[in-house]
């Protein structure tokens, strides 16, 4: 299993959000709105600078950023992503964040992630935060390692004690060789 680092997973998202919502805020002096986001996902000019993954989650979920007064605000854009980092993101979410390849972070690692996304939502809330997948990284690895530790000692037996899966006369174990030695 990878080394999976949810810090590293929701900073790139973060990121991603942030960045998007400054571009566009940029581009729009009078405020952030949905039609402002439609029009610049549809503006040829505008497309190079705008990654289109986050573009269209901030237009899928406005109503989620917004206040209800039809603009989203430094804070409001804030407050949206101190609580995702909070609540953590479902499947869909990050299926829909990473659809595109929206983060630094490789294909595998987030077909890893959502190939096991159920094993690392510990409280089954059906969100992962940076914290649950940081700690199955760790587990995973702790997993590894001991099955390494037992594949290595049995195969350190077996050459102690003799494999008895051994068809030929001319293997001993250490102890065999001793006793071979002896009676001779």
């Amino acid at each position: 299993m990878a080394n999976y680092n949810g810090n590293s997973l929701f900073s790139g998202i973060y990121a991603g959000l942030t960045n998007t919502y400054s571009y566009l805020a940029s581009q729009y002096p009078n405020g952030l709105t949905l039609e402002n986001i439609t029009e610049a996902r549809a503006d040829a000019s505008k497309t190079q600078y705008l990654n289109p993954t986050f573009a269209s989650y901030l237009q899928n979920n406005f109503a989620s950023i917004d206040d209800g007064d039809g603009t989203i605000t430094a804070e409001e854009m804030q407050n949206f992503t101190s609580k995702m980092s909070a609540k953590g993101l479902t499947k869909a979410e990050l299926t829909q964040m990473y659809a595109s390849g929206a983060s630094g972070l490789s294909a595998d690692t987030i077909n890893n992630i959502l190939e096991h996304f159920d094993d690392m939502d510990t409280n089954h809330d059906g969100r992962l935060t940076s914290a649950e997948i940081s700690a199955y990284s760790v587990n995973s690895a702790k997993m590894e390692k001991q099955d390494e530790f037992n594949n290595r000692f049995a195969t350190d037996m077996s050459v102690f004690y003799g494999s008895e899966s051994s068809s030929t006369d001319g293997t001993y174990s250490m102890l065999s060789y001793r006793y071979k030695n002896s009676n001779s």
